[in-house]
């Protein structure tokens, strides 16, 4: 049988940061959020840009979904997300948009430039206009069924996994 680890690890056994920061634009749910923090901490992202009203900490609701990931993933503010995208191309990271845009590149058909960066949009909105157009590259998960997208944190999984599956 084999053995089932509980709990949190007593230190990360992984101890390379993946080249990889977290853009998040105008995310609504303070879960959702929690949950890309999660995510972060798995993957050992760099860090996490939250823009616009996109929930940062401190704050409960994501908090809870995080279960302490909050407290030691990187997070920055920024008031629009095209502020965090200026700096990160100051810093020369590519930018990626994951967004459902015409054109842009199915994710297993990409491959990722280090260091980089993903912005996530709205839930309901996308990535903004703006910020698109910041960007230097677009990528999208296959959508076949009848709804266009999934749910950001899913698809902040699908990408994510995906960075760590390459870099590595």
């Amino acid at each position: 049988m084999p053995e089932l680890r509980l709990g949190d690890q007593p230190t990360p056994r992984e101890t390379t940061t993946l080249p990889v920061v977290i853009v998040l634009d105008r995310l609504r749910s303070a879960y959702n959020t929690g949950n890309i923090f999660r995510l972060a901490d798995a993957v050992r992202a760099e860090a996490i840009y939250a823009c616009g009203y996109t929930p940062c900490p401190p704050h409960d609701r994501l908090a809870k979904t995080a279960m302490g990931c909050d407290k030691f993933v990187p997070c920055q503010h920024f008031d629009e997300t095209i502020q965090a995208i200026d700096a990160l191309h100051a810093q020369g990271y590519f930018l990626y948009a994951v967004d459902t845009v015409v054109g842009a590149k199915c994710f297993w058909e990409c491959h990722f430039q280090f260091p980089c960066a993903f912005v996530f949009g709205n839930e309901a909105l996308g990535i903004s206009s703006e910020a698109l157009a910041r960007c230097d590259d677009y990528v999208q998960l296959p959508a076949a069924g009848l709804k266009n997208s999934i749910n950001v944190g899913n698809c902040a999984a699908v990408i994510l996994f995906e960075a760590l599956r390459q870099f590595r």
